[in-house]
């Protein structure tokens, strides 16, 4: 559920008409309601009440360091893949003992960053990884706190762009070699605490039968690891559960929740949760004006200000966003358009023979769910100013990233000769 919702013929975020702000900080612009945000973020925590658990807002899906916040000031932790997304996360408040650190390509200096921080645990990837923390734990005098990634070769039935637990994908450590990686660590890497064992399968996934498939196979693994004497603290699950778009179904986190939780019963350990886009992903729209309406001889199109740089979901993997208008007109008529940015690429559009509502140039149009994996993965392709961002708490907004300008652009730059 989000707090995105027509008045009469307005559409408003929480309490506030969307086209007001629209006016304020001009378009394309990030709207995000923080009511939905807290919901969405106390429905997860209520699911594993019953048991221990540590819930990590994974940054990746929206970085923004008020959005951080919002989840900081509810108790969540932070899961990070960059020194720069720690560097927003300790900006954001979070303690760093509530922070997990994911990703493939760890530079040492970023694991020297996250030692001297303190945070939690490093979700470590591959025997390269763990041999460079172990030297940079060393040369600091410190112990690195580990889990390995365990890849459990479930097949997680989401794009496979986004699928991360299968053999072939470049995440984690095969399910054979892991039990391999944690003796070595024990017996040999001295700055090294084994902590913990982790586990993500892929992002949108909106079956719980992959999840636990997955835990199986890893609580097996931990029974292999408890049989040579390795206690594992935390079992960390990863994020990946989805989002409604347009058709889907995922299951409520109460649900995930009852199922993650019978398929560990007994073992006695801490949960981690990685969250991202569940969180986030409803809790935010972007806004967009429309510029032109033209017609071919094959098609129409809607040509709006916002485009490809600012949200990449559909060009890169044909998803689907629904399109709103931002004031309600009666008597329009409804066409089959493509919904597209200014962008040099066909690929830059938002939709592709959608039925929508015919637009005039100049109105204002909603993109849906765009809270999660929009303005994160956004860029200055074609030299674009990057979007703002608002805040709506209540009656209230707050801008909490301003718009780029020309200069930000080429901030940086020289010419040399």
């Amino acid at each position: 559920m989000h707090f995105f919702h027509y008045k009469g013929d307005r559409l408003f975020a929480e309490e506030i008409p969307v086209e007001e702000i629209a006016e304020a900080v001009g378009t394309p612009c990030y709207i995000y309601s923080h009511r939905t945000l807290v919901r969405h973020y106390r429905a997860f925590d209520e699911a594993f009440k019953e048991v221990p658990h540590l819930i990590c807002y994974s940054v990746k899906a929206n970085s923004n360091i008020a959005i951080l916040k919002v989840f900081v000031d509810e108790g969540s932790g932070l899961d990070i893949v960059s020194g720069g997304e720690l560097y927003r996360a300790l900006k954001a408040g979070v303690d760093p003992a509530k922070v997990v650190f994911s990703g493939v390509g760890k530079r040492e200096e970023e694991i020297e960053y996250a030692l001297n921080a303190g945070i939690l645990m490093f979700n470590v990837e591959s025997h390269q990884e763990l041999l460079a923390i172990d030297r940079v734990a060393g040369r600091l005098g410190k112990k690195a706190r580990i889990a390995i990634r365990v890849n459990p070769d479930v097949d997680p039935k989401t794009h496979p762009y986004i699928s991360t637990g299968l053999k072939k994908n470049k995440f984690g450590i095969e399910s054979e070699r892991a039990i391999e990686e944690y003796l070595y660590a024990r017996d040999n890497l001295k700055n090294l605490e084994i902590v913990g064992i982790d586990t993500h399968i892929g992002s949108q996934i909106t079956q719980i039968s992959p999840f636990v498939d997955a835990l199986k196979r890893t609580r097996e693994l931990i029974g292999h690891l408890k049989e040579e004497g390795i206690e594992i603290r935390y079992l960390d699950v990863g994020g990946g559960l989805g989002i409604t778009y347009d058709r889907e179904e995922p299951p409520h986190p109460s649900r995930y929740g009852q199922a993650v939780i019978e398929a560990t019963r007994g073992l006695d350990l801490t949960l981690v949760f990685e969250p991202g886009r569940v969180m986030s992903g409803n809790a935010g729209i972007l806004v967009t004006k429309v510029l032109y309406t033209k017609e071919t001889s094959e098609k129409r199109f809607v040509i709006v200000d916002a485009a490809m740089n600012d949200l990449a979901r559909p060009s890169l993997y044909n998803s689907y966003h629904a399109i709103k208008p931002v004031r309600l007109e009666e008597g329009r008529e409804e066409i089959v358009a493509d919904v597209v940015g200014p962008i040099c690429e066909t690929g830059d559009f938002f939709a592709r023979d959608r039925e929508i509502v015919r637009p005039e140039p100049g109105e204002l149009l909603a993109i849906m769910s765009a809270g999660a994996y929009g303005f994160s993965m956004s860029s200055n392709y074609n030299s674009r100013p990057r979007a703002a961002e608002v805040l709506v708490r209540d009656d209230r907004w707050h801008l909490i990233r301003e718009r780029e300008s020309y200069e930000d652009l080429i901030r940086g730059e020289t010419i040399p000769f």
